[in-house]
């Protein structure tokens, strides 16, 4: 290989895999923020210049930068200051009470109290916290504690007389206030959660810039360099939006964010988006506008996705329909003549065949339309449905680690028939669906281990193997992580693959992905360093 240009920067010594069935390489050459060529080491020697910076991998693998393809960038950011409610920080309720107890010893009498991360189906007797055991713990502050799925809050009795919610305070369209004999339990469900939330004080414009910054640099940490952020505008509308031009003026911004727009009823940004030119695919590589996110459905978990059948033990409970067939109709054809690409939140069969409907009729409309649409999460699809999605170019945009984390919980509220085949990628995979990955942080840790491991196993953290006919092979999952994701941004020419020409996001990693035993990969792998557009922006050395 003969060439004058030198590089930027060069990896060599390595085990190099550019992406999904191309040959693996020992050194690659960046130059500026581009792929500038793969080969031996031999071969990408004479690009290294007088001062090209050299890295030697030393046997280490190196692949394109990992895509998130579906998760909550500014919670994620904002969340790091709440108390950890998750399984590995607060296993049993009473963990969960003495964390909560603990923030309480150390805030103001009167001031908030939020958590975030409790699955109740982890502790021994399966039951969710109540407004008693809240109002026990917390008898100064008003408190809400966030299940992991998002979808369900418990609030003790200060919250809701916050919220100025009574036993006869009505269920919020798309929401469900918790009551048994005629007594508040203390649990919100769907959009009465908003209630509380809408009381709660909002973060500042600098303090969402903060997030921003600390949500990316913990998911760089991971090996992570690109993101959708799925419903921007949730937490304060289009202020989020200002925030994310700030951060990516400012040098702030540590990952790439496709934004996805909060549309639903009452709370959408669209419509201001749409006033000032912020369509699907305006932007740059750094940040650009994603699809519109519509929520159609709960969570399986909470017993809150939409299903054609009832959830095991509770014959009345088909779960959540957010939206009438009308009203998503015309909400997607409007957003859809207005330029956007879909990315609905759909879980529960009965949710996925309404969108599937919803997006049929816009591709009959205008079978040419180029935008590629989105079932976010898309838990329950069945053969008939999949079919539909193939023929309509609907993608399937799953989270592997639900099955890791919470693979038990589905087979508990669902049964074993439909719980076990939760989440089928390796059916979508087969089928040309394109699934892409993610985590859906704060729902699940960004950390993608779990998310691999499930994929090379199908097993949860208890080690139920949740449907070994959907296990992918090692190149299928990272495809899945990377190009995949890409795919579903409509960005696979330029990133997802290790090609010159392409964005030079790079991962690497002290363990094999491709050979390496998927116990080592849950438990003993580390991301070593992380190159964003051609920068080093995390070294764990």
């Amino acid at each position: 290989m003969t060439s004058a240009i030198a590089a930027d920067l060069v990896l060599r010594h390595g085990k190099i895999w550019p992406g999904y069935g191309l040959p693996l390489a020992e050194s690659l050459a960046i130059a500026g923020n581009r792929i500038l060529a793969l080969g031996s080491d031999a071969e990408i020697q004479p690009l290294i210049g007088a001062n090209t910076k050299v890295v030697d991998l030393d046997g280490r693998f190196a692949m394109p930068g990992l895509n998130d393809a579906h998760l909550h960038l500014i919670s994620t950011g904002l969340l790091r200051g709440q108390v950890d409610a998750t399984a590995d920080a607060a296993p049993t309720r009473e963990d969960l009470f003495r964390a909560l107890q603990a923030r309480a010893a150390e805030t103001p009498k009167g001031d908030w109290i939020r958590a975030r991360g409790f699955d109740q189906t982890r502790y021994d007797d399966g039951l969710m916290p109540t407004v008693q055991e809240l109002d026990a713990a917390l008898p100064d502050h008003p408190a809400s504690v966030t299940r992991a799925c998002g979808h369900v809050t418990v609030v003790n009795s200060l919250a809701l007389a916050r919220a100025g919610i009574t036993a006869h305070t009505p269920d919020p369209d798309g929401g469900v206030i918790g009551r048994k004999d005629g007594q508040l339990t203390g649990m919100l469900a769907e959009n009465a959660q908003n209630l509380v939330y809408n009381v709660q004080p909002t973060p500042s414009l600098d303090e969402i810039v903060d997030a921003i910054e600390a949500g990316g640099q913990h998911l760089a940490q991971f090996g992570i360099t690109s993101c959708m952020d799925a419903a921007t505008g949730q937490i304060d509308g289009m202020t989020e939006i200002r925030a994310y031009h700030l951060a990516l003026r400012d040098g702030r911004l540590p990952v790439r964010v496709w934004a996805t727009l909060l549309g639903d009823p009452g709370s959408s940004i669209v419509e201001p988006c749409h006033e000032v030119g912020l369509v699907t695919g305006v932007g740059n590589d750094m940040f650009r506008i994603g699809g519109v996110k519509i929520f159609t459905d709960g969570s399986a978990g909470g017993r809150t996705a939409w299903m054609r059948q009832p959830y095991h033990g509770q014959t009345n409970n088909y779960g959540v329909q957010m939206l009438p067939d009308e009203q998503l109709f015309e909400l997607v054809d409007r957003y859809t003549s207005m330029g956007y690409a879909m990315v609905c939140h759909g879980i529960g069969d009965a949710a996925i065949d309404q969108l599937i409907r919803a997006y049929e009729r816009v591709r009959a409309a205008d079978p040419d339309h180029g935008q590629r649409h989105r079932i976010e999460h898309c838990g329950y699809a069945d053969a008939e449905m999949n079919q539909r999605m193939l023929k309509a170019g609907i993608l399937p945009a799953p989270q592997q680690a639900f099955i890791y984390d919470f693979g038990d919980a589905y087979v508990s509220v669902l049964g074993p028939e439909r719980g076990l085949r939760s989440y089928p990628i390796a059916t979508w995979d087969r089928l040309g669906l394109k699934p892409s990955t993610g985590s859906d942080s704060p729902v699940c840790s960004p950390n993608p281990f779990p998310d691999i491991y499930a994929m090379l196993t199908r097993k949860t953290h208890k080690g139920t193997v949740m449907d070994a006919s959907e296990i992918l092979t090692p190149e299928e999952a990272l495809r899945a992580y990377t190009e995949n994701g890409a795919y579903s941004q409509g960005a696979e020419q330029v990133k997802g693959r290790l090609q010159p020409g392409m964005l030079a996001d790079v991962a690497v990693f002290d363990q094999d992905l491709l050979t390496a035993d998927p116990e080592t990969i849950l438990h003993h792998t580390r991301c070593e360093m992380t190159i964003l557009d051609g920068r080093i922006v995390h070294d764990r050395s």
